[in-house]
């Protein structure tokens, strides 16, 4: 797996002070991507312990609130992922965010997409779709888009995180 990026501190893709990284490889091509560049899997570096072991100390910082994970498009480099971010959680309490084009119906779909989510607290779901872009809307670019609580969620019942408390 390719990333593109690692922030230590970042404050736009989740609650607080957040450590995110950016996975590389997208096949949706969503119009006006803001992230075009990343929808190939060949840019940006190889992924290494160093960079898992590089995250979990930033983790380990008091200011930091948790981890989003981002892209590309993370469910394409799944089976990474759910390696990478098994010894993360063995690591840390801190939320776990992840962002995908693909709906959580769709994800759940999958075994290795079902592994992965379990190991993380909120999905952002669904395409980006330019139509629907609200710059007013928090942690997502338009307005299909969900915040979900992957901790309540079943299959029979998506539960959406309360903005409110954000």
């Amino acid at each position: 797996m390719n990333y593109a990026q690692i922030r230590q501190y970042d404050v736009a893709n989740g609650p607080g002070i957040r450590c995110t990284f950016f996975v590389t490889g997208c096949s949706l091509n969503c119009k006006n991507c803001f992230n075009r560049e990343y929808q190939n899997p060949n840019f940006g570096e190889k992924w290494t312990d160093s960079q898992t072991n590089q995250i979990i100390n930033y983790l380990q910082q008091e200011e930091i609130d948790g981890l989003t994970i981002l892209g590309g498009e993370p469910f394409e480099s799944c089976d990474d992922l759910i390696e990478i971010v098994s010894k993360i959680r063995a690591n840390t309490k801190k939320s776990i965010w992840i962002f995908s084009g693909y709906t959580y119906e769709t994800l759940y779909q999958k075994e290795n997409s079902r592994k992965l989510l379990k190991l993380c607290d909120v999905l952002v779901d669904g395409r980006f779709i330019d139509e629907l872009k609200d710059l007013r809307l928090k942690f997502r670019g338009s307005s299909n888009q969900r915040l979900i609580d992957l901790n309540k969620t079943t299959i029979e019942k998506i539960i959406l995180v309360d903005e409110n408390k954000l």
